[in-house]
């Protein structure tokens, strides 16, 4: 059974993986999906992370399926209170639908309550920062949700540390609820972005931390070796920047804890992300119920601080 952790200064007790709902309406049609939630649900976990635009890049999707087999699966299960939710607005649906406007973030959390089958969303990520929009009509809006009970929590995803600041900053002057969670690129090989520009807003504000690609595109999983390997799955391209003699270095480590703890490389990819005091609950997806399993294991993988320290200067930078 997952141990909760908090997430930041809110109520919430989540657990210290977020399913990454990428998958659903992607990789995964509906039937696969309700499985893989069904399992999640039953080793404990109770945290998922989708999106508005997820899959729109999947040919003949327009946006929205993730949502929508997540409110499936939730009207069909009656699960709502045993889940923590996790959605984001701003990125384009259409060009009509896009940004962080008053009126779009208004728009937005409706169609996602609806396509979710909910009155509530526990944490409302805005995607991408909308800089042509100030910050304060983002906040105001943002909070007016929360005023109407339609949102408990807001947090940010790719937006510069600069301007997570400034909103919070705003939101606090106004008596307003201020973003309680980032959501960063961070993994055992990208580490420096978040680690120099991050990290000590991350600590000044008690942040809660939801990290993205946390297998860096499955690289971190050892699947890829050389650039002989790319052909290997849909992301394979992504993976090429990662194929160098830093990434040897991290996948030899990665290989030596994993033998020592009969664990996989990914596994110990994870556990290395967990024992990371600033990290709240790394994203990750899987596709089937063994690579679920694996994941929901990692958390339960104790590493010493002389393996953190072999992991920590391999993958230094």
């Amino acid at each position: 059974m997952a141990h909760k952790r908090k997430l930041g200064l809110t109520a919430l007790e989540v657990s210290p993986i977020a399913f990454g709902g990428n998958v659903f309406g992607w990789t995964l049609d509906e039937t696969a999906s309700f499985q893989l939630l069904d399992a999640l649900i039953d080793g404990g976990y109770n945290f998922i992370d989708t999106a508005d635009v997820y899959s729109k890049w999947v040919p003949g999707n327009k946006g929205g399926e993730s949502e929508t087999i997540i409110g499936n699966w939730l009207s069909k299960r009656g699960k709502r209170d045993d889940v923590v939710i996790a959605t984001k607005l701003g990125a384009e649906m259409d060009k009509d639908r896009k940004g962080l406007k008053a009126a779009y973030v208004k728009e937005a959390v409706e169609a996602s309550l609806k396509r979710l089958k909910t009155d509530y969303i526990d944490l409302y990520q805005t995607h991408y920062d909308d800089e042509a929009t100030p910050v304060e009509e983002t906040m105001e809006a943002l909070n007016t949700l929360i005023e109407e009970g339609k949102v408990r929590y807001i947090g940010a995803s790719n937006f510069k540390a600069a301007r997570i600041a400034a909103s919070n900053e705003f939101a606090r002057k106004n008596n307003l609820q201020p973003y309680v969670s980032i959501q960063p690129l961070y993994n055992l090989y990208d580490r420096q972005t978040f680690e120099t520009e991050y990290l000590s807003l991350v600590q000044d504000q008690n942040l809660a931390v939801l990290n993205y690609y946390a297998l860096a595109s499955g690289f971190l999983t050892g699947k890829y070796r050389t650039e002989a390997d790319l052909g290997k799955s849909q992301r394979g391209e992504t993976v090429k920047q990662y194929l160098n003699e830093r990434g040897e270095r991290i996948l030899v480590a990665l290989e030596e804890i994993a033998a020592n703890k009969s664990a996989t490389k990914a596994q110990i990819a994870i556990a290395w992300l967990l024992h990371k005091p600033f990290i709240t609950a790394p994203i990750a997806s899987a596709t089937n119920e063994k690579q679920l399993h694996d994941l929901i294991t990692s958390a339960d993988i104790a590493l010493s601080s002389e393996e953190i320290k072999i992991l920590d200067n391999a993958s230094s930078y």
